[in-house]
């Protein structure tokens, strides 16, 4: 009986292979010639047809497979001609609707648009409520001081003459919005007292992206000492320059302004050529100071300095100076001479 089931099991296994080979070939697309050919359908059910078996009442367990004919049951490739492609409904197809290239139509936005609050939280929470939250976040987050400290020029100059020195430094402490900020500058020849030097001391107000108002005072260290109340503005003009310009009215009635603008032109990413120009005008003779009403001085400078670290950066260069109109007279009248070219070697830092 054993043997009999071994040598039974080879012939109920290997119509079951060929059943599987076909389902495989029958799945690969046919050929367009054996698309287009008619099929032969039968009319009538044959008697191998299964649609009249009632499986519900079939005994599946005594089912001799083995006796079952595989090669004639039709598990080839299925008749695509039978596929009805009539009904399907391609015409319904909005094809207008499809995207295309031409180009959304430009307009302004609709009216409703500017209806709302211009904060969304508002129509929920309040105005009231939500303006006073958003003013807390700005000093929260605009509130944090900071320190920071520069040395635009520090510069030996030599000239005709004796050769001289020359200081520049500004910094802040303060948030984004406003500042205290201090400057001091001056300059003089070396074995002499100083021929110029001032201090100042201003409170910084942000009045844009780029510009700050600065309002405070001046005081004069070197000859006729002179204290001045100060209005300026400070900031970044188009083109990357840096302005700084600044109005003083002295304890003395004396009205004077100056306006500075310098262009850091990047050679490489550290080399960098700086023009520089300084103007100082006066609104009336000031003749203790040796100051013509007018246009007083003008200094036009080019360094080239080369940044070892974005804090620290030696430089040289050349600037001539001039005394125009009626300082130029008080310059002669006193044996001075109205112009000086000085080469300048010097080092800018910050912290």
């Amino acid at each position: 009986m054993r043997a009999a089931t071994l040598l039974l099991f080879p012939l109920a296994v290997l119509p079951s292979m060929a059943i599987a080979q076909d389902h495989q070939h029958g799945a690969q697309a046919p050929k367009e010639s054996e698309a287009t050919a008619p099929s032969h359908t039968p009319t009538e059910p044959s008697a191998g047809d299964g649609s009249g078996m009632d499986h519900d009442t079939m005994d599946h367990g005594t089912m001799d497979h083995s006796a079952m004919n595989h090669g004639t049951m039709g598990h080839g490739t299925p008749d695509r001609g039978m596929m009805e492609h009539g009904p399907m409904g391609h015409s319904g197809m909005e094809h207008s609707a499809m995207p295309d290239d031409t180009p959304i139509p430009q307009g302004p936005p609709p009216p409703d648009a500017f209806e709302g609050p211009a904060f969304a939280a508002d129509a929920f929470v309040g105005a009231e409520k939500m303006a006073a939250s958003r003013a807390s976040v700005v000093r929260e987050v605009s509130g944090l001081p900071v320190f920071w400290f520069q040395a635009d020029r520090a510069e030996y100059r030599a000239r005709e003459g004796k050769d001289g020195y020359l200081w520049d430094v500004q910094g802040y402490y303060g948030g984004d919005l406003d500042k205290f900020w201090f400057k001091s500058e001056g300059e003089g020849s070396f074995g002499e007292k100083p021929e110029a030097a001032e201090v100042q001391g201003l409170w910084s107000h942000a009045i844009g992206p780029w510009w700050d108002l600065q309002v405070g005072a001046r005081q004069d260290l070197a000859g006729p000492e002179r204290t001045y109340a100060v209005v300026g503005v400070q900031g970044l003009a188009p083109y990357l320059f840096e302005v700084d310009t600044a109005a003083f009215l002295s304890t003395k009635g004396d009205l004077t302004a100056r306006i500075e603008a310098e262009l850091d032109q990047r050679i490489t990413q550290r080399l960098i050529l700086q023009p520089r120009v300084e103007l100082n005008l006066s609104a009336q003779d000031i003749p203790e100071l040796g100051i013509g009403a007018g246009l007083d001085t003008a200094e036009v400078g080019l360094r080239l300095r080369y940044e070892f670290a974005r804090e620290f950066a030696p430089y040289l260069g050349i600037e001539q100076e001039w005394k125009l109109g009626g300082s130029a007279d008080y310059a002669r009248l006193l044996g001075e001479g109205t112009s000086a070219t000085n080469f300048v070697i010097g080092v800018r830092f910050w912290f």
